[in-house]
């Protein structure tokens, strides 16, 4: 996977909306990760929506990480595409996800949305002031772009900024010192680490001490927590991003793996995650290490 676009302005910005007051993960108790779920819109069923998220709120997640469902994500592997193209093929459009967002929110307690928005599939040809004003109005609490091309970034992203929308900005651990620089000045809802480079869903090693590393720079520089995503699967994964330092993790593929055995066995997808965040919140060792390098599946 190719170095992620910073999801922040290009020139130095006003201090965003949300400070180190920020509401995504406030409700992580000491020494415990925040926790955000990944999740297609639509799968499960934007009709269940509501449903969800009081699952959510009820099991102490923090964030829901809501995608606007788009084909052939090059970041994604096989779970997470397979989701997105059963949400696309149930007629889920960006306008119907943000009416369910809006439906939704006004019993939503605890758990803050962040939208994962693509630009290609998603957000071009529409003006960026109107699109953040909408997702804002939508009642989401955050937002992330997706491929934002590089001549188009600032536009996208000082328009989040003049709606009141808190950016989610994103950096990998492999990154160089100005792109994780640039992702702490610019995030204003929380940043998101990407622990290693490829696809979501498939098999990577990565190197512990730089993670920690990382992590530490962006917790001394960012004024918003750092959640670290791709290869967190376990309590044993959550219990070691712990240890490192992290103040949140991100669980995708294999939460979305899940729904797609309650779906194809006919349970309820519903109870089938919150059987899975019960069994994320168990405490569990952390994964047996060799060295300094890691062996985790995202």
């Amino acid at each position: 996977m190719s170095e992620p676009a910073v999801t922040g302005p290009s020139v130095a910005a006003s201090p965003g909306p949300e400070s180190p007051g920020s509401p995504f993960f406030a409700r992580r108790a000491p020494g415990r990760p925040g926790l955000a779920m990944f999740l297609n819109a639509g799968d499960p069923p934007l009709a269940v929506l509501p449903e969800l998220l009081a699952m959510l709120d009820d099991s102490g997640v923090d964030c829901l990480e809501l995608a606007v469902p788009f084909p052939d994500s090059p970041t994604d592997g096989p779970v997470v595409r397979a989701s997105a193209a059963r949400a696309l093929a149930d007629g889920v459009t960006p306008r119907a996800v943000l009416d369910a967002v809006a439906a939704a929110r006004p019993g939503l307690r605890g758990p803050r949305i962040a939208l994962l928005a693509d630009w290609s599939h998603t957000v071009r040809g529409t003006d960026p002031g109107d699109f953040a004003a909408a997702v804002r109005d939508a009642g989401c609490d955050g937002l992330l772009l997706h491929g934002v091309p590089p001549r188009l970034r600032r536009a996208h992203y000082d328009a989040v900024y003049r709606a009141g929308l808190p950016l989610v900005t994103t950096c990998y651990a492999a990154s160089g010192p100005d792109v994780v620089a640039e992702a702490a000045d610019h995030a204003s809802a929380y940043l998101y680490l990407v622990a290693h480079y490829g696809r979501s869903g498939t098999a990577a090693a990565w190197d512990r001490e730089r993670l920690g590393a990382v992590i530490t720079t962006l917790r001394s520089t960012a004024s918003v927590p750092v959640a670290v995503g791709f290869g967190v699967r376990t309590g044993g994964d959550i219990a070691l991003l712990a240890e490192l330092g992290a103040d949140a993790v991100v669980v995708g593929s294999a939460g979305v793996a899940r729904i797609e055995q309650a779906r194809a066995a006919g349970r309820d997808p519903v109870e089938e995650l919150r059987t899975f965040v019960s069994e994320l919140r168990a405490p569990g060792p952390a994964p047996a290490t060799d060295g300094h390098e890691r062996g985790i599946r995202s």
